[in-house]
């Protein structure tokens, strides 16, 4: 957001509270109350181990389970018709945080001995590991149909159980039993390491595997307490994978790659990231860590670390009008035919510069590698770093050619970029940079509308970041009247808006951005019966952009709790005073149904269908066979193939007694008729022995 953009809204803000103009109204999507995936269960009254997991008879309690649980890197799923719509797609960008940084795949279902079905169930949980069932379920209901709650239960499913239940972690965290709530002391249960396997990896607060301070909590007091008190509003987090979670699943899955990521560059190498000048340009870049016009440092570091720091810098002052610097990449590989280019980009003072952004592309009919232009990027602002992307579809080997041109007019500087991703993955469709941040966190007007935004099928809308309410930073999408309106279907169905608060780590890989998703569903009410997702300016509120144009804004919807106020001053949310905010409208309609997917059959994987289990017993499929799992009490239980038997505490100490009694009986006779056996064979040989010496003794004679 430009400054004057931001001084015009406080000052239009300001008015409104002057006049009394009516606020926002906005709608929650939780209620207002920021649940873990352990409330959500609780509250549901679910008695689940470790609050989230469903245990399938006798498994190895590792932190990771043993080879013969684990899943094929590609892992088969079906997506249940009970899904909402909203956990469906989030379910999909789930996915493609695991291509984007480990091996992990998934596809769906084909026949495959052993599979996933994602369905809305009673909370949110999964079994630990490949349990080889057949159909392996896994719930994602109501409420949890977050990206990082979906990460968490697949990270179940694929052999991970929780951070805290390490045999280390008494280390690391103190666990204050009388703040428990009664009967779920259980939850917190460590096991030592004959049992558990933490592959050598530090305790890791900050995984998205770890309880949160306040898990099963019976008051206001935490049950958990970090050793390291800096780290008790890190636990907990629900935003993506960490570093260490990332370490453990790559090294359990001997993961060498990762499936979408392609390039990332700081340059904070000599090498520059294997980046060649080209010899068909008139000029350099150079990497350098400051410039006299700016930037003053470099994006990565933002002037944190001396003798580190450093940028690539085109120095349009120095050469002609109309002269080029190209910077290539190294040869880059695809495999799915799509990418964003991601990278910031800095201008010092030289308004008609621009930088172009090329494909050489290497194919068998194109031998002669010429460049194709994919986007020329004008009119950059000037003073500070700026995020920009690049959709690219290339299907043959490639290189990206970043290609600096000095504009018209005097120049007192030039173009620098840096810290450049490349990934097999969708462009966000918005950036909303919002400058002088810090300035804008709860003060009285520190709720602030973004500009207007177009989605791909031609909605406008609005989003309203709400900074007011410490120590919770709220956000919300409102759909807006605009151009199209009398083009689009009303009420607005299925369109998925994905907010995303970004990490600016230089690393995509690295990244923890915060990531919230909702979904226009079109029979959405209110309370008085119109539709909530409506025509604007059916039912929106009149109100007016910052330069006095006027327009109608619909009802808000989103979250009071999208993030704290601590995890956003953590990692690399804010940089420079500066937070982006990712935007993506997508319809997602094509979801509703699940017909283009395969639906498990009968003959191969609901064998229990025709294999009935007796006495209450409950059948699985185990190693691709059906099984029954027989009911037991404190002195009785079923057994047999079908529970048929029952057998009870009396009937063993009956059967054991008798059978111990009976033993004994044997062993004497067994024992009486050996004494007798031999010594009746004892007799038998003393008297051949007798008569063969009177034989002996007659003969002498």
């Amino acid at each position: 957001m430009d400054s004057w953009y931001l001084h015009s809204f406080l000052f239009f803000a300001a008015l409104l509270r002057v006049f009394g103009l009516p606020t926002p109204e906005i709608f929650d999507v939780d209620g207002g109350i920021d649940r873990d995936i352990f409330d959500i269960n609780e509250d549901l009254g679910l008695d689940l181990f470790e609050g989230d997991i469903r245990l399938d008879g006798v498994q190895e309690r590792n932190s990771i389970v043993g080879e013969r649980y684990r899943w094929p890197h590609t892992i088969p799923y079906v997506l249940d018709d009970s899904l909402e719509m909203n956990a469906r797609g989030v379910i999909f960008n789930a996915f493609e945080r695991y291509r984007l940084k480990t091996c992990i795949d998934f596809k769906p279902w084909s026949g495959e001995p052993n599979y996933i079905l994602v369905f809305k169930g009673n909370g949110c949980w999964s079994s630990v590991g490949n349990m080889r069932f057949g159909r392996q379920e896994l719930s994602i209901g109501k409420d949890c149909d977050r990206i990082a709650t979906v990460q968490h239960e697949f990270l179940h499913a694929l052999g991970f159980w929780h951070e805290q239940s390490r045999s280390d972690r008494d280390d690391y965290v103190s666990i204050i039993w009388d703040r428990i709530i009664s009967g779920k002391k259980k939850n917190f249960e460590s096991y030592n390491d004959r049992e558990t396997d933490s592959l050598n990896v530090p305790y890791d607060y900050s995984s998205v595997m770890h309880y949160s301070k306040s898990a099963f909590q019976n008051g206001s007091e935490p049950t958990i307490v970090t050793r390291i008190p800096d780290f008790m509003d890190v636990i907990g987090q629900r935003m993506d994978f960490s570093d260490s979670d990332l370490l453990k699943l790559n090294q359990l899955y001997n993961c060498s790659s990762s499936l979408s990521f392609m390039e990332s560059c700081d340059f904070e190498l000599e090498n520059v990231c294997g980046m060649i000048q080209s010899s068909e340009d008139s000029a350099d870049w150079q990497r350098v860590s400051q410039v006299p016009e700016g930037p003053e440092n470099d994006h990565s570091n933002m002037g944190r670390c001396k003798g580190s720091g450093f940028f690539m810098h085109f120095n349009s002052s120095s050469v002609n009008e109309g002269a080029t610097a190209m910077l290539e990449s190294r040869i880059l590989y695809p495999k799915r035919g799509f990418q964003c280019l991601q990278f910031f980009l800095y201008n010092s003072r030289s308004e008609n510069d621009q930088l172009n952004i090329y494909i050489r592309e290497y194919s068998a009919a194109s031998m002669n590698r010429t460049l194709t232009l994919v986007e020329e990027i004008k009119d950059i602002p000037i003073g500070s770093w700026q995020l920009y992307h690049v959709i690219l579809k290339v299907t043959n080997k490639f290189r990206v050619v970043f290609g600096a041109v000095r504009g018209t007019g005097a120049s007192r500087g030039g173009l620098s970029i840096d810290d450049i991703n490349l990934s097999e993955t969708q462009c966000p469709h918005h950036v909303w940079h919002i400058r002088n941040f810090t300035q804008l966190i709860g003060s009285p007007s520190g709720s602030v509308f973004s500009p207007s935004f177009y989605s791909s099928k031609g909605y406008a809308f609005q989003i309203y970041l709400k900074l007011s309410s410490l120590p919770n930073i709220g956000m919300y999408f409102h759909l807006i009247s605009g151009a199209n309106d009398d083009q689009l279907e009303w009420p607005c169905p299925w369109q998925q808006v994905t907010m995303t608060i970004l990490d600016q780590n230089p690393d995509i890989r690295q990244r923890m951005s915060n990531m919230q998703s909702i979904t226009t569903d079109p029979f959405m009410t209110t309370d008085n019966g119109t539709y909530f997702w409506d025509r604007p300016s059916k039912v929106g509120a009149q109100v007016f952009f910052p330069n006095g144009t006027q327009f109608r804004r619909g009802r808000g919807y989103g979250f009071s709790v999208f993030m704290t106020h601590e995890r956003l001053k953590s990692r690399d949310f804010i940089k420079g005073d500066d937070v982006y905010i990712l935007l993506t409208v997508e319809d997602i309609s094509h979801l509703n149904s699940t017909q283009n997917e395969p639906v498990p059959t009968l003959g191969i994987n609901d064998l229990c269908t025709s294999f009935k289990c007796e006495n209450d017993g409950v059948c699985i499929i185990r190693y691709g066979k059906a099984e029954c799992r027989c009911p037991s009490g404190e002195d009785w239980w079923y057994m047999g193939e079908r529970c048929e038997k029952r057998g009870s505490t009396r009937d063993t100490i009956v059967i054991a007694t008798s059978s111990t009694v009976a033993v004994f009986a044997l062993m004497v006779i067994i024992t009486l008729v050996s004494v007798y056996c031999t010594r009746k064979k004892y007799h038998k040989e003393t008297s051949s022995k007798a008569a063969n010496m009177n034989l002996e003794n007659q003969y002498a004679l």
